[in-house]
């Protein structure tokens, strides 16, 4: 499982590169999409007891698929009728302008270093869904501050309000502390791995910077795996915190 390709990583940084796949909307019918619908019905499952609304997506370090993961689970979430907003939280590789082919001159950095803009004029609908997205804005100097602060405190709140799903995609968590921000803000976090990629020790050195900070670690999404089945390939399975 755990292990380091060089030629995959390079293929996983050029597609990040190029922007990532809605899988769920491309190829609604495929196993994979199929995989991102069982993902979601497990976290409802992990939600009967408490409400979840706010779920930061992260992981050990690069080319893991928090951010493929994020886009496509937000849009799974929406396709239940659900108001869902994915918030592109990564201010420092920012990803989600380039999946939905959306402007970027203005997002969350904007909302919390710029007074004067409002949450409506800086949310964008996705055409032909009923997903909202809030893309990075341009990228700051000081993304941990921007996060830490006061004004972000109020936006989550007023996040909250708006919608029924809020997912945050996330940097790595051992590459910065702004995921270890976010964990100790939200309502659940949910862990990213990606077979031959991430690394054994840099996996359990993540999970205990977030439980640091007393993050409700709702699972990990394994994704990377072929497991073939006729001509069936499944790509992403999802573990509870209780069962990893």
């Amino acid at each position: 499982m755990f292990g380091s390709n060089k030629k995959k990583i390079m293929k996983l940084d050029n597609q990040q590169r190029k922007g990532l796949s809605l899988i769920s909307k491309m190829k609604p019918k495929s196993v994979i999409a199929e995989q991102y619908r069982t993902i979601r019905t497990n976290i409802q499952f992990s939600m009967v007891d408490r409400e979840v609304k706010s779920i930061v997506l992260t992981s050990s370090g690069p080319w893991e698929g928090k951010s493929t993961t994020s886009v496509n689970l937000a849009s799974v979430f929406s396709d239940q009728g659900k108001k869902v907003l994915l918030v592109d939280a990564d201010m420092r590789k920012p990803t989600a302008h380039k999946t939905f082919g959306i402007s970027n001159v203005k997002g969350l950095t904007t909302l919390l270093s710029l007074p004067e803009q409002t949450i409506l004029d800086t949310i964008q609908t996705i055409t032909g869904t009923d997903l909202d997205v809030l893309t990075s804005g341009p990228v700051p100097p000081n993304p941990s501050e921007l996060l830490n602060s006061n004004r972000m405190n109020a936006l989550m709140k007023q996040l909250d309000a708006m919608y029924d799903v809020i997912i945050y995609d996330m940097p790595p968590v051992t590459s910065v502390t702004d995921a270890q921000i976010m964990a100790a803000k939200v309502d659940g976090v949910i862990f990213v791995v990606r077979h031959g990629v991430s690394q054994k020790d840099a996996v359990l050195n993540a999970k205990d910077l977030l439980e640091n900070v007393n993050a409700n670690i709702l699972g990990f999404v394994l994704n990377g795996i072929e497991k073939k089945s006729g001509h069936a390939y499944y790509g992403y399975g999802y573990t509870s915190e209780g069962d990893a």
